[in-house]
């Protein structure tokens, strides 16, 4: 997942606006203040008093360090972009040595475990991506100094594995039984190119059936309600290539590729000063053969996102017109040779959507978080949810706990300060959705 800012509830709406280039932004749009709907505050505290759930929520603080330990266990098996198959075999079978029965890994990939309701009429799905961002041989190794964990991916998202083992433990441990099923998942795809495929697949046409979703990423204690888009773009500008000083003046593609990037950086200032807040990065470039060559290609990897769909497609259409008058600047530069030619593809779809403060899944959601003493801070962001909220089921993304520093970094680290009370918020949050009787 990514990091983004965040806002504590107000009753001014926060609008930031930036470009980054070079740097991956996330973007988020405030909400104004919204009181909280008393009926829920009132079934929510009804249901923390039951005495099963009191018993679960004292297993989850009293078996905090078994959570940890899960975490560090999970952490250590490398889970690079589309080679997540080893961590997610063994989350299955944490699950299965759990308890859950009904575990089975889909064709894309994710884990899935289903705790059978009463009657099964209703499903909540919560899900904690297994992938992390970095490549096959990075040193996953845990480091422990006192209450503070480092590792890459410690806590984007072993930590968030570990939320979902905690709480079957608990639920076991209570003997809690829901109305509907829950569905406990470990997704793939969440990060880097993965595009959200596993949550692609999981609410796919025919697939397991799920009416709430509740997906486990981000710290302090955010909520995301929102869902920011994203599109990414794969761009690559070809020519014949050749010496640097015999084929001077044969077209370019590097020369292009900075022509293009540099229209972009002004193309974007009337898009992203006004409005609902948009970002466009350039994340990634490359080509070339060697310092004395002109290259045969040159490529980058664009990263566009905005909460709403009319700012991206707005960027969007500046891009692609940077791009081709870049392509166009070049090829009349020439003195000599073929001309350049480009080809844009795209590599990633997020679709944004507009979640609903005064839903009933965030209602609750905040009302948990308020009980267990902490303060939910309205946030839209990029992640699992996105494609459930863009499709309007009720959906949100709730905190990991603890805190999350340096996330995407190899000295990312995970600090257990007070985590357990996210888990509880968290199960809260599913049994309200679930249904106990």
């Amino acid at each position: 997942m990514f990091n983004i800012s965040k806002r504590k509830l107000s009753l001014a709406a926060l609008l930031s606006i930036t470009l980054v280039l070079g740097t991956l932004s996330n973007a988020f749009s405030g909400e104004p203040k919204t009181p909280q709907i008393q009926s829920y505050g009132d079934d929510m505290m009804a249901l923390k008093q039951k005495s099963a759930v009191k018993q679960a929520l004292r297993h989850i603080a009293e078996h905090d360090q078994k959570t940890i330990d899960d975490m560090i266990i999970l952490s250590e098996i490398p889970a690079p972009p589309f080679k997540e198959q080893k961590r997610a075999a063994k989350f299955a079978q944490m699950l299965r040595d759990l308890g859950l029965s009904d575990v089975t890994i889909d064709n894309e990939g994710n884990v899935l475990a289903r705790r059978k309701g009463r009657n099964s009429a209703h499903t909540v799905a919560i899900v904690a991506h297994l992938d992390t961002v970095f490549p096959e041989g990075t040193d996953v190794r845990v480091k422990i100094d006192g209450n503070l964990y480092t590792a890459p991916g410690i806590g984007d998202n072993a930590r968030g594995l570990a939320v979902i083992t905690a709480m079957v433990r608990a639920l076991k441990a209570a003997a809690i039984k829901t109305d509907g099923d829950i569905l406990f998942v470990g997704s793939v795809g969440e990060e880097g190119l993965g595009d959200l495929r596993g949550v692609k697949y999981l609410l796919r046409e025919g697939g397991p059936g799920i009416d709430s979703f509740i997906g486990i990423d981000g710290g302090n204690n955010r909520l995301v309600y929102g869902a920011v888009g994203s599109y990414r773009y794969r761009v690559t500008f070809h020519g014949p290539g050749g010496h640097s000083w015999g084929a001077f003046g044969t077209v370019n593609p590097h020369h292009a590729l900075g022509r293009a990037m540099e229209k972009m950086a002004v193309g974007g200032v009337d898009i992203y000063a006004t409005g609902p807040k948009v970002s466009i990065s350039v994340g990634r470039i490359g080509g070339g053969t060697s310092i004395n060559s002109i290259p045969f290609e040159s490529w980058m990897e664009v990263d566009m996102r905005s909460a709403t769909v009319r700012k991206l497609d707005e960027m969007d259409r500046m891009f692609k017109q940077a791009v081709m008058t870049a392509l166009n600047e070049e090829n009349a530069a020439r003195s000599e040779g073929p001309p350049l030619t480009v080809e844009i593809a795209n590599i990633g779809l997020r679709p944004a959507g507009k979640g609903d403060v005064k839903s009933a899944l965030v209602q609750r959601a905040m009302a948990a978080m308020s009980l267990m003493g902490t303060t939910p801070e309205l946030a839209v962001s990029s992640t699992d949810a996105n494609i459930a909220i863009s499709r309007g089921m009720p959906a949100i993304t709730m905190s990991r706990g603890g805190l999350n520093k340096a996330s995407h970094s190899l000295h990312e680290s995970w600090q257990n300060t007070d985590g357990h009370i996210a888990i509880q918020s968290v199960l809260l949050t599913v049994l309200a959705e679930a249904g106990i009787l």
